[in-house]
């Protein structure tokens, strides 16, 4: 059973999710990545995260047919380019990616990272979005707590890279999140690094300890707290049943310690990091 947050407008989500980038980059694969999206939906990991950016749209095609018979199912989560986002085409872009998809409606729209227009413009057409109905929410993605506390209203997520080896946020960004009015949810992207912390020694020790992979004990690392949202990506139908596994996990005083010790949280602020 995946547990479940709850974001600031009262959205209850699974804290486990689904990355799509590099996803429908191969047309030979096609139909496995569909499978395996539609596989982790049955699981309950009904978050599914795509860009514009991603493939140039081939990812938003991909997922849009992959959710197409599920689409009630799903929290349909999409981004708009930094160089797309002003309030013209920030609306623009967001019509773009709902015929790509192939849905009316995106459940949380964000801008992927501080970019050349003002936030200002972006927030106008996100809310005009909303009045629309085209979108449910806004949010942001790669915003450290200068860009947070600069923003005219708050967003109801800032999606960042968060795993072991890149606790920044841990020293600072979590805690802005936390009091942030209404607060931030935090979502992570490439939990486990994108495969670079799977042959980690001490990471290997506590997953034998839990009869676990590495990638599933990286999981459940990044969701302990409960607050925060990992979206990672599968390759096959049986690496997101393994990824929804480990919303089952749960990791003891012993285990964070040892993770501690590899990864020693931040000591003073760093600047938010990005991939």
């Amino acid at each position: 059973m995946i547990p479940t947050t709850t974001l600031a407008n009262g959205t209850v989500l699974p804290v486990l999710g689904q990355g799509t980038w590099h996803i429908g980059d191969d047309p030979g694969r096609r139909a496995e990545e569909i499978a395996t999206i539609r596989a982790g939906i049955e699981r309950g990991m009904t978050l599914v995260d795509t860009a514009e950016m991603y493939g140039s749209g081939r990812s938003e095609n991909l997922v849009g047919e992959a959710i197409a018979p599920v689409r009630e199912e799903v929290f349909l989560v999409d981004k708009v380019l930094p160089m797309n986002a002003s309030k013209r085409g920030t609306i623009e872009a967001c019509q773009r990616s709902l015929e790509i998809l192939g849905t009316d409606f995106i459940d949380l729209y964000l801008l992927h990272w501080p970019g050349p227009h003002p936030e200002e413009e972006t927030i106008e057409a996100f809310e005009e979005l909303i009045d629309r109905g085209l979108i449910g929410a806004w949010g942001v993605s790669n915003f450290d707590t200068d860009e947070i506390a600069a923003l005219p209203a708050r967003p109801q997520v800032n999606q960042i890279l968060y795993n072991p080896s890149r606790r920044g946020p841990e020293f600072d960004l979590f805690g802005v999140h936390r009091r942030s009015k209404p607060p931030i949810t935090t979502m992570a992207y490439s939990p486990i690094e994108q495969g670079r912390l799977l042959d980690h020694s001490a990471l290997a020790e506590v997953a034998g300890r839990h009869e676990a992979t590495v990638a599933q004990i990286l999981l459940a690392w990044a969701i302990r707290s409960g607050e925060v949202i990992a979206i990672p990506k599968a390759s096959s139908v049986a690496h997101v049943h393994a990824n929804a596994e480990a919303g089952d996990l749960r990791l003891s005083a012993e285990d964070l310690a040892d993770i501690d010790a590899a990864f020693p949280a931040p000591a003073s602020p760093q600047p938010l990091e990005i991939l």
